[in-house]
Parts: structure tokens; sequence; C-alpha cells
């Protein structure tokens, strides 16, 4: 595993709490946690979409090594892997919701977009400019020339000394 913030907990804590919560996201697609557990889970529910989507046997293994319950995998393989075929990235949002009352701590929901009742929208894909053919340098100085206001030339006139 790579660099984890570490949550105030052992290590096998932390990644066991880690693996029990990117399983309950997978099965109820929305939780509420702290922000900071809320950060740690994002980056391991999107990798876990992402071998949803390979779909290889390998795949399964890694993703079946990490997350608690049959149910969940074939979630993981079926149905978010199909709702996502499309999708580079990207498959959680973090809302920010209250602080608890205990500790103040700030909360967050964590959910999977593209769902029914979800708490916002996702928000529509921005289209992109046309791309325009790139100018050779020449033809560029050429064009500029054109717009230039001309030169006015020395008036000869006035005598020299």
């Amino acid at each position: 595993m790579t660099k984890f913030r570490k949550l105030n907990r052992h290590t096998a804590h932390r990644i066991s709490m880690l693996r029990t919560m990117v399983s309950q996201l997978v099965k109820h697609e929305r939780i509420e946690t702290t922000v900071a557990k809320a950060k740690e889970v994002r980056r391991l529910a999107d990798n876990m979409v992402q071998l949803g989507k390979e779909g290889t046997l390998c795949a399964a293994r890694q993703a079946a090594a990490f997350v608690r319950g049959d149910d969940v995998l074939h979630k993981l393989f079926t149905e978010l892997a199909y709702r996502y075929k499309d999708r580079a990235g990207g498959y959680t949002r973090m809302l920010r919701t209250r602080f608890r009352v205990g500790d103040a701590a700030p909360l967050a929901y964590i959910e999977f977009i593209d769902r029914e009742n979800e708490l916002r929208q996702s928000k529509p894909a921005t289209p992109q400019p046309p791309q325009r053919e790139p100018l050779d340098p020449w033809a560029r100085s050429r064009i500029t020339r054109q717009f230039a206001s001309p030169k006015q030339p020395k008036s000869s006139s006035e005598p020299e000394d």
C-alpha cells in the first residue's frame, strides 16, 4: 500500500478500518464519516472500481484480497463496472455536511456519482473548444504584418549637417 494518512491508528487497525469502509461504501453507495477518512476511502474506492472495470482474473483476485464480502465483490465487477465503463476516473464525491457534536470533527458524506437518490447531481461535461490548426511561424509573421500600421519613411526634406 502507498502512503496514507495515519488517522491516529496502528497500521493493522487503519488498514482494517479502510477495508471495511470501502466495502460498506460499495454496498450502500453512500456513507458518512470524517473528512480525513473520506479522503482516504475515496482513493481506495476509486482503485477498486478501476479493478472492477478491468474485469480480469488478476483484478478480481486483487479486489477480493481487499474488500470484504462476496456480494460487494460481485457488485464491483457487475453493476459498478457497467455504470462507469465510459468514465475515466472520479467515481466518488465527497460532500461536507456538519460538525460532530462530541468532538467537533468535520463530517462528510462520500458517495458514488451517477446513481439514484444522490445528494447533488453531477455537472454536465464541459464541451471542448474546437481545435485550431497550428500556424507555422513564418505565416504568422506575415499575417501580423497585414494588420500592422504602415511605417512612415523618414522625410529627407530636412537638411543634414
